[in-house]
């Protein structure tokens, strides 16, 4: 067991080299508890049982200080710097956790087998049509996209986005860069660390403790909806709005031609019949992607 920095601990068999090795982030925004508490009674069951952990564990509590402020982020949304060029972002306070975890993510998977995962379990801060659904990076090889998706059918996930293009977040890197089986997964609401219903994640939790003590697929609790990304809508400028308000829910429909958001010269429309708006923000820095929209694949 090593702690490779505040927040951060690794288990490694050094018997088995070639074993699964999977990696579980939570925490990344500091105001999405649920996954904390979630993840430490999976520990705090484990540690009960060391020897039934069938995989190498990485677990990383992601924005460690905007948790004990009780805050989203400090200067800025750490799940957007897991990027090569961070422009107006490099001189954040989270520049220096990304670098953290980058560090201890890289050294993780070095000279492991090919079996990697990386879950990185959020929670909304909005309602949605679906109160639990996954964004999977399209780039996972198959073998891997299969088995991260069974994974999420077992943990009753309600949709998944199929994302073709980065945003800097950290399942995205650890899919790109380590040919991981990644995801990030929107588990329901934001909450007070503590105050969490964890009823509401008992299936999630349940689904993880299969996965690190290597026990074998139940049938799956759910059949996600599959979506894939139509186009990224990205802040321009400060002029930039969006054509419905902020109580709009995640997979809200919109259909052909409708405005999605404005920004100046630029006007965001639906291509398709029907497109769905996932992550909608109009508060996020010039250059940074301000929603989603998604089609049913």
């Amino acid at each position: 067991m090593e702690l490779p920095a505040k927040g951060i601990m690794t288990i490694k068999s050094g018997e088995v080299p070639a074993r699964a090795r999977v990696l579980v982030s939570v925490g990344v925004h500091g105001d999405e508890t649920g996954p904390i508490e979630v993840m430490a009674h999976v520990l705090d069951a484990l540690s009960r049982e060391p020897s039934a952990l069938a995989a190498d564990l990485m677990v990383c509590v992601g924005n460690i200080d905007a948790i004990a402020a009780g805050k989203r982020f400090i200067d800025a949304d750490l799940n957007r710097m897991f990027r090569p060029v961070r422009g107006s972002l490099a001189n954040a306070a989270e520049a220096a956790r990304a670098d953290a975890m980058i560090a201890a993510t890289d050294a993780f998977f070095a000279g492991g087998g090919p079996v990697r995962w990386h879950l990185d379990l959020h929670t909304a801060i909005r309602p949605s049509v679906y109160p639990t659904f996954a964004i999977v990076p399209d780039l996972i090889a198959d073998e891997g996209k299969r088995a991260l998706i069974w994974w999420l059918g077992q943990a009753a996930i309600g949709a998944i986005v199929m994302n073709p293009q980065s945003a800097g977040t950290y399942s995205y890197y650890s899919a790109e860069f380590h040919g991981a089986a990644a995801c990030t997964v929107e588990l329901g609401r934001v909450g007070t660390l503590g105050q969490n219903d964890l009823s509401l994640f008992a299936d999630v939790g349940d689904a993880l403790g299969a996965l690190l003590r290597g026990e074998a697929q139940t049938l799956a609790r759910a059949e996600p909806h599959v979506f894939k990304v139509a186009q990224q809508i990205i802040k321009l400028s400060d002029a930039f709005t969006m054509a419905f308000d902020r109580n709009t829910q995640n997979f809200t429909a919109l259909h052909q031609g409708q405005v999605i958001a404005t920004d100046g010269d630029t006007v965001y429309t639906v291509q398709h019949s029907e497109e769905l708006v996932v992550f909608p923000n109009p508060d996020v820095r010039v250059g940074l992607r301000a929603g989603l929209m998604v089609v049913r694949i």
